[in-house]
């Protein structure tokens, strides 16, 4: 699997912005005090917002939402087509981005030493009726060469059933399905839904969250 097959599995960018809104809300109420894997800012610039994944072992992925369409960046630090191996993104991987997006190929934040940190990269101009990709001549034998079949494993598997099980063997804790679920369904978050999530979570750092998210609460509830 590659960047292209997710080109051709990822959600419509309305689906995708709230897939990435819900997984950052269940992640900040499971995780209010620690690094986040999955992160969502919704006011990243006056006109951009911004879903974050970082693992901590330097393995990451950006997307950004503006009134331009969608950017999408990631990066597999142990890629044979990293940029750290070849000294410049691999031939085809940003080459082709559209000029409306390309100054977050060279966005402070997603390089290294003015080199994009980038293995798999993605777009979707607004209006447009789908995700594109450069063309690539893949490194042969690497079953997921620019790493994007595992950085975008939960945004081109969209489910709450997904996302509980990353989250179990991520923080090793149970977590609650139908919360999970209520979350992706976007119903306002609520007292309830943040307790079985996590029991002791001070709710004001929920609202904190969501508000930095964009999240709708009703945590009177």
């Amino acid at each position: 699997m590659t960047v292209h097959d997710v080109a051709r599995s990822l959600p419509d960018i309305p689906v995708l912005r709230d897939i990435c809104r819900s997984m950052a809300m269940v992640e900040a109420v499971l995780n209010p005090d620690g690094e986040r894997y999955y992160s969502f800012s919704a006011k990243w610039s006056e006109t951009e917002e911004i879903a974050s994944m970082r693992n901590g072992s330097g393995d990451e992925f950006d997307v950004i939402f503006s009134e331009a369409g969608v950017y999408v960046r990631g990066f597999d630090h142990e890629s044979p087509m990293s940029p750290y191996v070849n000294g410049a993104p691999w031939p085809g991987v940003v080459d082709s981005v559209p000029r409306v997006f390309g100054h977050h190929v060279l966005e402070p934040a997603f390089t290294d030493g003015g080199i994009p940190s980038v293995t798999a990269c993605l777009w979707r101009e607004a209006g447009s009726d789908r995700w594109a990709a450069g063309e690539i001549d893949f490194p042969e034998g690497y079953q997921d060469p620019d790493g994007a079949a595992w950085l975008f494993d939960l945004l081109t598997t969209p489910t709450p059933e997904k996302f509980k099980e990353f989250a179990e063997d991520y923080y090793e804790i149970p977590v609650n399905i139908g919360a999970v679920r209520r979350v992706y369904d976007l119903r306002p978050l609520d007292r309830e839904t943040a307790r079985a999530l996590n029991s002791t979570v001070p709710l004001s750092t929920v609202a904190a969250a969501a508000a930095e998210i964009g999240y709708a609460t009703d945590l009177s509830a």
